[in-house]
């Protein structure tokens, strides 16, 4: 009776199979993805999901309950394209520059301030640049420290897995490293540090909170010559990443770029990004 028993359940399964894979399927191609327009694999439907690191002002920082700035007009764009909305994923840089929040479906896209570098490209697909990196070195005001040279015997605060830790360690120094650019500022405000090296947009948007720019300004600013990118999974998503170069082409072409540029920079663009 129970030998029986279990050759029925066996002979249930191919036909089970056939059931659980037809429930299973979905136009997407992708595990629990979806698809939107251009054949585009989305890990959601209706929405582009972007992973990025807050704050990051004026890239990405909360505004009362909504996250705003210059990468996210540009995903936006992007997202207009493909009939979504845009939903912000708050994660550690890190988790974003090894691929590890792309490739677990977090997100669909990486949108940090994100530098694209070799090592980056090795775990992620960058877009066409869209934006020239340059840090800047904060320091005490009236210190008359205008290069790292001079901070040799003091203490360095970088954020965590970014350029600016590269930059300072290339230069021979072992600097604190934070989570995130919000505890970079308050361990300099704090007196735990004393200077710290970040993208000049961002050290422009601290100085113009209050007393922030008298007791602060900036020492050095350094043309990297490197760009910020925005990324996608490596190898996963080209109808993606055709689709944010196209608005970012679009965006650059009719001005809108600029525009946002404008808005968020405080300042006209001095050169426009070229393209890979």
């Amino acid at each position: 009776m129970a030998r029986r028993s279990k050759l029925k359940v066996l002979a249930l399964l191919p036909a089970l199979a056939l059931v659980v894979a037809a429930c299973g399927s979905s136009d997407s191609g992708s595990s629990g993805g979806t698809t939107a327009a251009n054949g585009v694999k989305l890990v959601e439907a209706g929405k582009i999901k972007t992973c990025t690191n807050l704050p990051y002002p004026p890239f990405q920082f909360k505004d009362g309950d909504k996250v705003v700035g210059f990468d996210v007009d540009l995903i936006d764009l992007a997202a207009k394209k493909l009939n979504v909305t845009q939903d912000i994923v708050d994660i550690q840089f890190d988790v974003i520059k090894s691929g590890a929040a792309l490739n677990s479906g977090k997100c669909d896209v990486a949108a940090a301030g994100m530098t694209i570098t070799d090592e980056r490209k090795q775990n992620l697909d960058f877009t066409n640049p869209y934006f020239d990196e340059v840090i800047a070195l904060l320091v005490p005001k009236g210190s008359g420290i205008t290069g790292l040279d001079q901070l040799k015997d003091k203490k360095l605060g970088v954020q965590k897995a970014t350029t600016s830790l590269d930059y300072a360690k290339e230069k021979g120094f072992t600097p604190t490293e934070y989570e995130d650019s919000g505890k970079q500022l308050q361990a300099f405000q704090s007196g735990q540090v004393d200077a710290v090296l970040q993208d000049l947009p961002v050290v422009n948007e601290w100085l113009k909170k209050q007393n922030l720019g008298e007791k602060f300004e900036i020492g050095a600013e350094i043309e990297t010559g490197a760009q910020y990118g925005f990324a996608v999974k490596k190898g996963g998503n080209p109808e993606l990443l055709k689709t944010l170069n196209d608005a970012l082409d679009g965006a650059i072409k009719d001005g809108t770029w600029a525009k946002s540029y404008e808005q968020w920079m405080g300042s006209k663009p001095k050169s426009t990004p070229s393209g890979k």
